[in-house]
């Protein structure tokens, strides 16, 4: 497996449980792993210090993952970061194409195999293109 040290991913998912199980399954890299559940403090996490790496889930108390994703698109579109992994209990087609439109590399539908977010983290991580963007 490939490492990260050095670089930061921040975990935004009101579900302590989805939380902790993504954060074990990313330990391996060797990033610095934060978390929050609240998408108020993800924005206010994210404007103190840009992660390498975002997982948001869509629906957050304080403020929705969409929500969140409109509050740092100006900051992504001038520096590209952070790169995006949005997790969601929504299977609506039509919220797949709003978070695509706000610029979400990876988009993943719950329940997702841990495999599946662990592979897009690497590939958006090691800064790959040409990004999975279907469960």
């Amino acid at each position: 497996m490939v490492k990260f040290p050095g670089k930061t991913v921040l975990i935004v998912d009101d579900d302590e449980d989805i939380r902790t199980a993504i954060k074990a399954a990313l330990e391996d890299f060797e990033v610095t792993i934060k978390t929050t559940g609240n998408g108020n403090q993800a924005v206010d996490m994210i404007q103190q210090e840009v992660p390498d790496l975002l997982v948001l889930d869509q629906m957050l108390p304080g403020r929705s993952g969409f929500l969140v994703m409109e509050k740092i698109r100006p900051m992504r579109k001038e520096t590209g970061k952070p790169p995006v992994i949005m997790i969601t209990a929504n299977p609506g087609a039509r919220h797949k194409v709003y978070a695509e439109t706000l610029g979400v590399d990876v988009y993943i539908n719950k329940p997702f195999r841990m495999e599946k977010l662990v592979k897009a983290a690497e590939q958006l991580l090691s800064g790959e293109t040409g990004k999975e963007k279907k469960e």
